[in-house]
């Protein structure tokens, strides 16, 4: 005799199994709720576009209180060099999903012309480095036994990207392919390891001036991976005397999220973000949680007045 209580949760399992591989079919590259302040590790040309050495750490935890959900941290570190026309950075990403952890570490270089005299500017990026793959098969339970692998994997990859960013200190405007190199990645769907393909990143942005004291950044983000649904991220984010900024996003039929941000002195932000699942995953999990920091070195006798991207 099965129990009605067995039933039930056997119900919760399939609901979550199903979602969560929804999601990794369409997502293998980590997102961010915050990316318009992560704009380098998807974005190689964005390297140096702060004019300033820029450090920037972000911490998200996916879908809290489902265990082996996606936890990522990321580390950005770049600058532009004394002609300002060159930026380099780095970007460390270290994603775990379950039984698989994996760390990219890439090196970015830009090179940017001026257009105009109005100040428009066209940005192009490499990235280069690697990408580490660790599976841990002991964590968990699977489906299908019989497709999990018996001893645990370790691979090291190249990775090799590239990207356009065309911006002004109003607008930006960026696409960008971040690895031109198939790779092999963990899979939720077959519970193995599968070839990693390539994604397709649009990102775009424009602040409007309300008054003197508010601003108004509306942005937008479209990731698009060869045999998966498009996925749109679009924002609204409003600075407040170039110190608060409060914001709302919504990512296409997935998420709903809030924003907020402080300026805390003229090198220090500290970023948070809230997302609500829009799904029936919603009754599982009790959201997902993005905190960011970010530390810039003021040069000495010059202000870099406060930058909305």
């Amino acid at each position: 005799m099965i129990h009605k209580s067995s039933n039930i949760k056997g119900l919760i399992i399939a609901i979550i199994t199903l979602m969560v591989t929804l999601n990794g079919l369409a997502q293998q590259d980590p997102q961010f709720t915050q990316y318009m302040y992560n704009t380098m590790s998807i974005n190689p040309a964005y390297a140096g576009q702060r004019e300033t050495l820029s450090i920037t750490g972000l911490y998200r935890t996916q879908w809290v209180g489902i265990d082996g959900a996606p936890k990522t941290q990321t580390l950005g570190v770049h600058s532009p060099l004394r002609n300002e026309k060159i930026g380099l950075g780095l970007s460390i990403v270290n994603d775990a999903l379950g039984p698989v952890n994996e760390t990219y570490i890439n090196a970015n270089f830009s090179y940017t012309i001026p257009l105009n005299s109005n100040g428009t500017k066209l940005s192009f990026g490499l990235k280069g480095g690697i990408n580490l793959l660790n599976t841990d098969w002991s964590k968990g339970s699977y489906q299908n036994p019989d497709r999990v692998y018996s001893e645990n994997v370790s691979l090291l990859s190249p990775t090799i990207g590239a990207g356009l960013y065309l911006h002004s200190r109003k607008w930006y405007l960026g696409f960008s392919v971040p690895n031109f190199i198939k790779t092999e990645h963990y899979d939720d769907f077959q519970e193995s390891l599968a070839a990693e393909r390539l994604h397709f990143y649009l990102i775009g942005g424009y602040v409007f001036d309300l008054s003197e004291t508010i601003k108004l950044k509306p942005a937008f983000l479209v990731k698009a991976v060869s045999g998966a649904p498009l996925i749109a991220d679009v924002s609204a984010n409003f600075l407040f005397n170039d110190k608060l900024t409060l914001g709302l996003a919504w990512r296409w039929d997935d998420s709903f999220s809030a924003l907020a941000g402080f300026q805390v002195n003229k090198g220090l932000y500290i970023g948070y973000a809230y997302d609500l699942t829009a799904t029936n995953l919603n009754n599982y999990n009790s959201g997902t949680h993005e905190i960011m920091l970010r530390f810039e070195l003021q040069k000495s006798g010059r202000f870099i007045s406060p930058r909305f991207f």
